[in-house]
């Protein structure tokens, strides 16, 4: 520490006391330091120097108001130094009064434009309040006059990450760190901002620094585990939070993120656990409470996720999040006016949230509204799950524009059903004059060949043929303007080969009884495949009914292997799908297909099989709500879970539609 000079001659004596007390003060013996400086204004209670470095002690010692009152005598006995009002000024801070405290500054820079210690405590002032711009330049003001500073460089850091301008940060952090390598905060900070850019190797490879430098810092624990959840490590991630929490054992962030982490794992009763003891803590903690009604809803445990949101919601009424989430519930109830106006707020709070807009799609096509739907739907390429399927062409995206002479690539996106049913549109886009390139999948490759119109089908990863515009193949309900009663609904638009049809045909028992294809799992990777599949045993109630099953599953899973080898009445062929062709000529040696929605239901519905579907409680938006038929498949008749969720009572209701169905021969 180092202070200024005496501010006026002293009589010997009081002059040789002073310099005393001032040695002292600086080598930081403070108590002997003030005891002089006390003698001093025991005889002469004006004295300024005494009373401002006095009122220094009295501040450190946490005594802001005794302080003020000595800096305040120092200052009316004269004309007051830059150093007096910087001094002034963190006094004022420390009784919580920042804009006072910014004007004291402000006035010693006034007195000494040369203060660059005065501009850097300005500009932190300015920041606390959030006035971040102002800061910078007064932390420019600094580094003009010091560039090598690196604590004013770690100052200017963190306001530009409050402003978000996380490159500029990671400049100035850099700099810092160039001065003073274990800077431990900065390091910290810096991983932050990189975490923020999604550098987040870079982003470990900083917090682990700053916690080699210091291993004590609980937010350098906390954020190394919130890198390692985007980096779906959890079980690294819940380690970190650990490791803050026994630094901090109260660390209600760290708390909660640990809940999320164990929620990421499917350990949710742990997260619930986790969320609530951060919230014993910290009752009114907004972002705890969402993400226990996150996990409740995952649990479906609605009503109860609805009180987490209502309450984080209360205590911050501007929580995007919360209202982002609490909409995704109601949806999840069908409450579908109140989940979009919940959406809506989310969105004016912060429009960029791309799994609201998602979730609004879903919302708006489900009940029909396609105008709205699809135009939102095309916020999924800003969704973390989609942006590697994103194909970035130098081409323009085709929105619907006139095409005549123009050559379209038309590219898959998501699963080998959606691709099913939105090839449709390709016929459509050469009846426009357009030449049409239809990329996709390997095993969609046969299949797609049998779509009119002269497309082009190219396998994915073959080398593309040039083109002038590109469309992804769920995009082309926008580019088309589709609305509910202009779906392009008319079946067969794709093909089986009649060979391949007759050598099923031969490969399967005579037709001494319908034919009934079954499919009853999808994808387990999907996220709701817990809701959409279902294991084979509960189709068992249908196999004694007289008809001839088989299975349309090319791959079973291991509990439906053991139940298939014990029923010698369901056929498997699974084998001998090699590809989606050889399933549509099996699809079209039957009479009916019944299956959970899955791309078995999406290739019989665009062969015009008659096809039975069977959907959960909150099906995908294509299958819409409340009714039995279905819009983009016109063979196809839906049935529906009811609120309790369960596949009892579908199957209770298939088995009596398929009795009547074989009772009158109408196959």
């Amino acid at each position: 520490m180092s202070l200024s000079h005496p501010s006026q001659a002293e009589p010997p004596e009081l002059a040789s006391t002073l310099a005393q007390a001032i040695a002292l003060h600086e080598k930081g013996a403070l108590a002997e330091a003030e005891r002089l400086y006390s003698a001093i204004l025991a005889a002469r209670p004006d004295h300024p120097d005494a009373s401002h470095f006095l009122g220094l002690i009295r501040l450190a010692n946490g005594e802001p108001a005794e302080a003020l009152r000595l800096v305040a005598t120092a200052m009316r006995a004269g004309p007051p130094s830059a150093f007096l009002m910087l001094n002034h000024g963190l006094v004022l801070n420390a009784l919580a009064r920042p804009e006072e405290a910014i004007a004291s500054f402000e006035r010693a820079i006034a007195l000494d434009a040369g203060f660059a210690q005065a501009h850097n405590n300005r500009a932190v002032l300015l920041s606390n309040l959030g006035r971040h711009e102002e800061a910078l330049v007064s932390y420019r003001a600094a580094l003009a006059l010091e560039p090598g500073n690196a604590g004013v460089l770690f100052n200017q850091a963190n306001a530009l990450k409050d402003l978000r301008r996380f490159e500029e940060a990671v400049a100035s952090y850099d700099q810092a760190l160039a001065l003073q390598p274990d800077l431990a905060p900065a390091l910290c900070n810096r991983g932050i901002v990189l975490h923020a850019l999604k550098r987040h190797e870079q982003a470990l490879a900083s917090l682990d620094a700053a916690l080699a430098s210091a291993p004590g810092i609980a937010e350098a624990h906390l954020n190394r585990g919130s890198v390692l959840d985007d980096l779906k490590r959890h079980e690294d991630a819940i380690a970190s939070y650990d490791e803050a929490l026994s630094i901090r054992p109260e660390y209600v962030e760290a708390l909660s993120n640990r809940g999320v982490a164990l929620h990421a794992l499917g350990r949710d009763d742990e997260a619930l656990k986790s969320f609530d003891r951060a919230l014993m803590i910290r009752p009114d903690y907004a972002e705890a409470l969402t993400h226990r009604g996150a996990t409740l809803d995952a649990i479906q445990r609605y009503d109860e996720a609805l009180v987490s949101y209502n309450r984080a919601i209360a205590l911050k009424p501007d929580h995007a999040d919360a209202y982002g989430n609490r909409g995704a519930t109601l949806y999840n109830l069908q409450r579908l006016d109140e989940a979009l106006a919940d959406f809506d707020r989310a969105l004016a709070l912060r429009p960029d949230l791309p799994e609201v807009h998602w979730n609004q799609a879903a919302a708006r096509l489900i009940t029909g509204d396609y105008a709205r739907g699809f135009a939102e739907y095309e916020w999924r390429w800003q969704r973390e799950t989609m942006t590697s399927s994103k194909r970035d062409f130098p081409q323009p995206l085709w929105r619907g524009e006139d095409v005549e002479g123009k050559t379209v690539l038309l590219h898959s996106e998501q699963g080998f059903g959606d691709s099913i049913q939105f090839c449709r549109y390709a016929p459509a886009l050469a009846a426009r004059g357009a030449r049409v390139i239809l990329e996709v999948e390997a095993p969609l490759l046969r299949l797609m060949t049998t779509l009119d119109g002269g497309i082009d089908v190219i396998a994915r990863g073959s080398p593309l043929p040039a083109f002038d515009a590109y469309c992804p193949l769920l995009s082309l309900p926008l580019a088309f303007g589709t609305r509910l009663d202009t779906v392009p609904s008319v079946t067969p638009y794709l093909h089986a080969q009649a060979r391949d049809i007759a050598a099923w045909n031969e490969r399967l028992d005579e037709r001494r009884q319908p034919r009934i294809g079954l499919a009853w799992s999808g994808n387990r990777d999907h996220l709701r495949d817990a809701e959409r599949s279902i294991a084979l045993e509960a189709l068992l109630p249908l196999i004694d009914l007289d008809a001839s099953f088989v299975s349309v599953q090319k791959d079973v899973r291991a509990a439906d292997t053991k139940v298939l080898a014990g029923r010698g009445n369901i056929l498997q062929v699974g084998e001998h799908l090699k590809d989606f062709a050889d399933a549509a000529a099996l699809i079209a040696a039957l009479d009916l297909v019944i299956t959970v929605d899955t791309s078995v239901a999406h290739l019989a519905g665009a062969l015009g099989k008659p096809v039975w579907l069977l959907l959960p409680y909150i099906p995908d938006w294509r299958w819409l709500l409340d009714r039995e038929s279905n819009p983009w498949y016109p063979t196809a008749r839906l049935f529906r879970q009811d609120e309790t969720r369960r596949y009892d009572g579908v199957i209770v209701r298939v088995r009596e539609a398929l009795s009547r169905r074989l009772a009158n021969g109408r196959f």
